[in-house]
């Protein structure tokens, strides 16, 4: 049995499906923010909406779609060693963002006095680059309208350590969004936001003798 993650955009997911119950011989199933689709040769797949969603299981895979193509407000906040990023994304389209970068020294295989030293140093250079996304997030973010949700990506423990300052304690408190697998926040990971954000996160297992393409983008 093969296991992965995709995501599939909102678009393209009715095909999706679709497609995954004709090759699989699948039975689909709705509840709430899921759908689950079981084939009779055990493959598996269960669809995920990105942000909470209250349907009953009555209603149509078109209403689930529908729920995922249309995210709600957000505010994005995206850290990784190499920069970070912060926008605010609304109605499938970018209101404001900026990038910024920050060095911080890659790992060393020094020990001793030198070890230790080169740690501080990078500890330092990590907490400046949290310190200037901060920064951009208070200025970007802050004065804008209110966000529903907080959708973050990068280094886990460097975006909690931004949420957690002070100056960003309206947004910590917002309730969170997906966490984004992202290269290096550039201008090009930000301009892919508004899709990202209506996408489903699709776990997926498959027998080996039958994993086509998925038509997804793994981002794990």
């Amino acid at each position: 049995m093969s296991a992965r993650t995709v995501w599939v955009p909102a678009t393209r997911l009715d095909r999706w499906i679709t497609g995954f119950i004709d090759r699989h011989a699948a039975h689909e199933h709705q509840a709430g923010g899921t759908v689950s689709l079981v084939g009779t040769d055990g493959s598996s797949a269960t669809v995920h909406s990105p942000f909470p969603i209250h349907l009953s299981d009555a209603e149509p895979r078109a209403s689930f779609i529908d729920h995922i193509a249309h995210p709600p407000r957000c505010a994005v906040i995206l850290i990784r060693r190499g920069g970070f990023a912060v926008a605010i994304v609304d109605a499938g389209h970018i209101e404001a963002s900026d990038i910024g970068r920050r060095h911080v020294q890659g790992r060393s295989a020094a020990g001793g006095w030198s070890q230790q030293r080169f740690a501080r140093r990078r500890n330092n250079q990590a907490n400046n680059l949290v310190d200037a996304a901060v920064d951009y997030a208070a200025r970007v973010i802050l004065p804008a309208p209110a966000v529903a949700y907080v959708v973050t990506g990068g280094d886990r423990p460097l975006v909690e350590q931004a949420l957690g300052d002070p100056r960003l304690r309206t947004l910590g408190a917002l309730p969170r969004g997906p966490h984004l697998e992202v290269p290096d926040p550039r201008r090009d990971v930000v301009t892919r936001l508004p899709e990202q954000l209506a996408s489903a996160r699709i776990d997926l297992r498959e027998v080996p003798s039958s994993v086509p393409d998925a038509g997804g983008d793994p981002r794990v």
